[in-house]
């Protein structure tokens, strides 16, 4: 069984290796490959194929983006689509099944491979932005379609559009096998909390202020720090210097260093899985997407920041309120207020729990990942 995926996006790119990791359990003798038409990241999982190049926005050209979209013209972002296009072209009829996994343009892009095709759909949703017409044309000439929630499903099934299950593979990303490295991370915090900055340019800059607001948190409170692999440890080593933390390296690959401040750890990094963390962490302080969401749906609260004149930063947290709900809190970005809110947070449980609460319910069940690759699989005549 061959089987290619085509991710639209670093997070979408984690959901494809989760899946992936069903459909070996399923077929251990496939192949699987993997196109990525957004980053560089390579995965360990699937083989990498195809071209592949980071661009400055890290993906965000969505909703008129204008400064974004130059940008990544300009880095050439027009002769990368072609040479993704062509690739998908000439590997026509190679491939028992395709996964586009994203948004429409990952379907588009997917169904050049002239495979059946697999769409699961993760940016989408009523609760912020439903599938207009030209999307829904694009969506019935996919073999089996997937939506993250059921209301999205519902509306879609209405308009004529056959959907074969609401399944969030986002969930999944958080049940990887535990990793015990994680207990030393999070050694002496207390309450603990974990760091999601993501996985862009911008996450050097986001872990600066992340940092700098758990460093006067009520004594005893630290945080990890998650490093996503594509990402230059190093770089986040040196700018928590510079911001007067006292860095050390640690010997432990998952845990290449920590930040303390007046003799005392604040922050400690980590390469690992996000799962790991969320099983051990009372709250995610996070300017992520995916690794956000994942959070919600583990129940932990989430709490993000506006930064200010990041126009597109608002917008996607925006969007990703309305996905989530009351699960995720938006501050201000001043550090001052950030930390008297985020105390605040840390000694309500109650109000913690309602946030738990909501996350799962708006992300809901685990499982998405196998219904997934069970699809696939049958598709391609394994099943």
């Amino acid at each position: 069984m061959n089987v290619l995926f085509v991710s639209n996006g670093h997070g979408e790119a984690s959901i494809a290796d989760r899946i992936a990791l069903e459909l070996y359990a399923i077929a251990p003798s496939a192949t699987v490959d993997h196109l990525a038409l957004v980053g560089d990241t390579t995965s360990d999982r699937m083989n990498d194929v195809g071209p592949r190049r980071a661009m400055p926005s890290g993906g965000l050209i969505a909703m008129g983006n204008v400064a974004n979209i130059a940008r990544d013209v300009r880095s050439g972002l027009l002769g990368l689509t072609l040479a993704q296009y062509r690739f998908l072209r000439a590997a026509r009829n190679r491939y028992d099944a395709v996964v586009a996994i994203g948004d429409v343009y990952a379907l588009a892009m997917a169904l050049a491979a002239g495979s059946p095709t697999v769409f699961v759909g993760t940016a989408k949703s009523v609760y912020v932005a439903p599938y207009g017409p030209f999307e829904e044309r694009i969506l019935r000439r996919a073999s089996a379609t997937f939506v993250r929630d059921e209301p999205t499903a519902r509306r879609l099934r209405e308009r004529g559009v056959g959907v074969d299950a609401a399944v969030n593979a986002i969930v999944d990303l958080f049940e990887a096998p535990d990793d015990p490295r994680a207990d030393r991370a999070f050694e002496g915090f207390d309450p603990p909390l974990a760091l999601f900055p993501g996985s862009r340019e911008s996450a050097y800059s986001d872990a600066r202020f992340l940092c700098a607001v758990v460093r006067d948190l009520p004594f005893g409170t630290g945080a990890v720090l998650s490093i996503a692999r594509n990402l230059d440890q190093a770089r986040f080593a040196r700018e928590a210097r510079a911001d007067g933390f006292v860095v050390t390296t640690c010997d432990d690959e998952a845990i290449p260093f920590e930040c303390s401040c007046e003799g005392r750890v604040v922050v400690r990094a980590w390469t690992g899985a996000i799962g790991p963390l969320l099983r051990r962490c009372r709250t995610v302080l996070g300017q992520a997407g995916t690794a956000n969401e994942a959070a919600a749906a583990a129940g932990v609260p989430v709490v993000a920041f506006e930064r200010a004149g990041d126009r597109k930063g608002r917008w996607y947290r925006r969007r990703q309120r309305g996905l989530l709900g009351d699960a995720l809190a938006v501050l201000p970005s001043d550090e001052a207020a950030a930390r008297s809110a985020v105390a605040e947070l840390l000694a309500d449980p109650l109000r913690r729990e309602r946030m738990g609460e909501t996350g799962k319910q708006r992300m809901g069940p685990p499982g998405g990942a196998r219904v997934v690759a069970q699809r696939v699989a049958a598709m391609a005549g394994r099943g």
